[in-house]
């Protein structure tokens, strides 16, 4: 079962995202970056998908990322 939590802020938004299959997870990611698509085009910024750890990503807002863009990335 997916878990998902939202964080907004000012210019800033967030959906931290918590997968137990790929299904989940792919069906999960796409939701989570179209839900973003309106409030990044209004930020004029790009959204960052970042893999925290298996089955756990955050999708945010992100003004290093040009506007139009999905970047992905794995955190450290």
């Amino acid at each position: 079962m997916a878990a998902v939590a939202a964080v907004e802020a000012a210019a800033y938004l967030s959906i931290n995202l918590q997968f137990s299959t790929a299904h989940e997870m792919h069906e999960g990611l796409d939701n989570a970056v179209a839900t973003l698509i309106e409030p990044a085009k209004e930020a004029a910024c790009g959204i960052l998908v970042t893999r925290l750890r298996p089955g756990r990503f955050t999708v945010a807002l992100d003004e290093s990322v040009p506007f139009g863009e999905t970047y992905e990335s794995i955190a450290a």
